[in-house]
């Protein structure tokens, strides 16, 4: 008797691709204590808000990957930051496999401060965020 080997053609995948889930625990921001669990949208809105909140490259705890480059916008001309912020934010939070694109920015300057509003969609929906940057 010969064995027979089995030769993946291509086609199939000899794999199997699991979804993670996204469930994890809620923070009260009001009263800095994690509250119960949340999944879903709200778990991937959370998820942006402490991705935005982080700084990258600013702490060994977390990967080069996560967190936002906002710290060398300081100083920096308000045309710059205006649209740099844009790219920076996108880059930041497509990083998560959850978000499948950020767009509809609106960016608006203050004094020292660009507001700004963008949309990013999500498997589980749609967020619209609101966030300010210091320059």
């Amino acid at each position: 008797m010969i064995p027979q080997q089995i030769v993946n053609d291509g086609l199939t995948p000899d794999f199997e691709e699991v979804v993670q889930p996204s469930k994890t625990y809620k923070l009260n921001l009001e009263r800095n204590r994690c509250v119960g669990f949340v999944d879903g949208l709200q778990a991937v809105e959370q998820a942006i808000f402490l991705m935005l909140s982080i700084e990258r490259y600013d702490y060994i705890i977390y990967s080069w990957n996560y967190g936002v480059e906002f710290k060398d916008l300081i100083g920096q001309p308000t045309a710059y930051v205006a649209s740099e912020v844009k790219r920076r934010i996108r880059e930041c939070l497509l990083q998560d496999e959850r978000i499948t694109e950020v767009d509809s920015f609106e960016v608006t300057a203050n004094k020292n401060k660009v507001h700004v509003t963008f949309t990013a969609h999500t498997i589980f929906g749609e967020i619209t965020i609101e966030r300010e940057v210091d320059y």
